[in-house]
């Protein structure tokens, strides 16, 4: 199953399974047009154990270094990988 992200000006998802009833999806606001705020993460219990969380992230992150904008992780989870690795933390904001 792949990532797929939407954005307007505002808001944004990057979420596994369909648009309007997702498997899993991570949240973010944009903050400016530079920067967005990662505020909430959710997956179904089907996706337990398969790190679609992780699957989001690091497709918004390879998003980040495609265009030029830093990421601040205000979900807890989106921030205990910041924390943890190393290699994404040039988009950390």
């Amino acid at each position: 199953m792949e990532v797929q992200i939407t954005s307007n000006e505002k808001n944004g998802k990057a979420f596994l399974g369909e648009d309007q009833s997702p498997l899993a999806e991570m949240t973010f606001t944009w903050a400016g047009s530079d920067k967005i705020i990662i505020n909430h993460t959710e997956g179904s219990d089907a996706l337990k154990g398969k790190s679609a969380g992780n699957k989001m992230l690091m497709a918004l992150i390879e998003k980040a270094k495609e265009e030029g904008f830093k990421i601040m992780p205000l979900c807890p989870f989106a921030h205990s990988v910041f924390q943890r690795d190393a290699s994404i933390k040039d988009v950390w904001f």
